[in-house]
């Protein structure tokens, strides 16, 4: 008896990816396997679904009549598998998450961990990017963004708290500069800042009644990973914004020390967000509400 399903998923993943070798890396295949699983789908069919060059692939008119078609019936598979994956009482499957880097070591990994420990039938495959990923596109269950939220149309959201960024220095260049009392005191010392794509991030802080107060500090030091720049403050290269759960990780060690606590750089929404579905699949679900749960006090909500 012919698997009229046989092929039909990396396929679609296939177009979807705009490459074999892509779609070879997210469905954990090599390319060759991909490959020859397109070859015997197109063998079986009687058509070509796909033009393919060294350097790119089209879709036949036929294969892209194929492809909407094959979306539809996986969709309809998924609301059937979900609908069964609802009633069961223990999460299974892969779950892959994307997770900011900093955030994703410290907060985030041993959340979806202990998950593991829980659930013996449920995989967690975890991807740490500060970079904007597609989930969609990219072929993952579960995010974790904090700031801004897009794609709202496409992916559902679950607040996880807020992230304030505060400001931390190492105890020897407090002893060696002094301690600022307030913001105008900054102008007399150095700051290690945050930069994207080369653009330095604001100064910019925030009293305890929300009033923005303009910052001038030096800063000779600009990097774009936060634990580097968390490093460079606790060997007394200057002060440095912080997210709140850094800081306090390293206050209990004694590396650094909080500097003017009325006062927040700025404050961030941190997010669980998910592809938009009929039915929430269970691994996803007990994922969000592990997050939801353990999240607020790791950031110190």
């Amino acid at each position: 008896m012919t698997d009229n399903l046989d092929g039909v998923a990396t396929f679609v993943q296939v177009v979807e990816a705009g490459s074999f070798a892509l779609a070879a890396e997210r469905m954990n295949l090599t390319r060759s396997a991909v490959g020859k699983a397109i070859s015997r789908l197109e063998a079986r069919l009687g058509v070509r679904l796909l033009h393919r060059s060294t350097r790119s692939q089209t879709l036949t008119a036929e294969g892209q009549a194929y492809y909407e078609g094959c979306v539809r019936a996986l969709a309809e598979l998924d609301v059937a598998e979900a609908a069964l994956d609802h009633g069961r009482a223990e999460p299974a499957g892969r779950l892959r998450v994307s997770v900011p880097e900093a955030f994703g070591h410290f907060c985030v990994a041993p959340i979806l961990l202990d998950l593991v420990r829980q659930y013996p039938k449920l995989q967690i495959d975890l991807s740490f990017t500060d970079r904007f990923t597609d989930l969609i596109e990219e072929g993952f269950d579960l995010a974790v963004r904090i700031g801004e939220l897009r794609d709202s149309s496409t992916l559902a959201a679950r607040r996880l708290g807020t992230q304030h960024v505060v400001i931390g220095a190492s105890p020897a260049y407090l002893e060696r500069y002094g301690t600022p009392t307030c913001i105008e005191q900054l102008e007399n010392h150095v700051g290690i800042a945050l930069s994207r794509a080369g653009a330095v991030a604001p100064w910019n802080a925030k009293d305890a009644d929300g009033s923005a107060q303009p910052v001038r500090i030096r800063s000779r030091i600009s990097m774009d990973d936060i634990q580097a720049i968390a490093a460079a403050a606790i060997d007394g290269y200057g002060l440095a914004w912080l997210p709140c759960w850094l800081l306090t990780r390293y206050a209990k060690s004694g590396a650094l020390v909080p500097v003017l606590d009325n006062y927040r750089v700025r404050s961030q929404e941190v997010y669980a967000i998910w592809p938009k579905a009929r039915h929430l699949r269970a691994k996803t679900r007990v994922a969000i509400d592990a997050l939801k749960e353990k999240v607020p006090g790791m950031i110190g909500e």
